[in-house]
């Protein structure tokens, strides 16, 4: 029976930043999923949400030096790089191009089908937390987190001012993170 090495994060981190390789396949291994999860969310495309995946972990051992434990955990690093990376996807003109030229799909396609019965079964857990926000409150952080808007283009979309939007986001994160606990 093979011995499963765990980390704290503070070991994990330092070993990162050795460049270890070990605890780097140890990363991906208990981090993947989450990551994935996320970007298929935003994204929507199975495809498109491994390449991003690929890239987010690229970027993490690239970048690791530039986490700082003091402005939050290392999940919430990563996750805002992942999150980053598909809104950026999101926003690229050859995304855009690309969706533009598929072909409509029909109404048996079961790819589709699967895709999205694989989103919902992903989110349930999470969707059942963000019930617990005011509507207000959970309204913006999909438009945020889920479907890349930035906080300007949210004000312009719910027509409230762009102070009360970033309130709103930070006192909805602020929840989350206590019914997360």
């Amino acid at each position: 029976m093979a011995t499963t090495t765990t980390y704290t994060e503070h070991e994990l981190v330092s070993l990162l930043k050795r460049r270890d390789n070990k605890a780097f396949g140890y990363l991906y291994d208990n981090y993947s999923g989450a990551l994935y999860s996320i970007i298929l969310q935003i994204l929507g495309d199975v495809e498109l949400a491994n390449d991003v995946l690929q890239e987010v972990f690229i970027n993490i051992w690239r970048k690791i030096e530039s986490y700082d434990h003091t402005k939050g955990r290392l999940f919430t690093w990563m996750l805002n790089i992942a999150r980053n990376a598909s809104i950026d996807t999101l926003r690229s003109k050859t995304y855009q191009n690309d969706r533009k030229n598929q072909p409509m799909p029909g109404p048996a396609d079961e790819n589709m089908n699967t895709q999205a019965a694989q989103m919902n079964i992903d989110n349930i857990g999470f969707r059942k937390v963000l019930g617990q926000l005011r509507e207000d409150q959970r309204v913006l952080i999909e438009l945020a987190y889920f479907k890349g808007y930035t906080h300007e283009e949210i004000a312009n979309l719910q027509q409230i001012p762009l102070g009360t939007v970033k309130t709103r986001i930070r006192n909805a994160l602020i929840q989350l993170r206590g019914y997360l606990k």
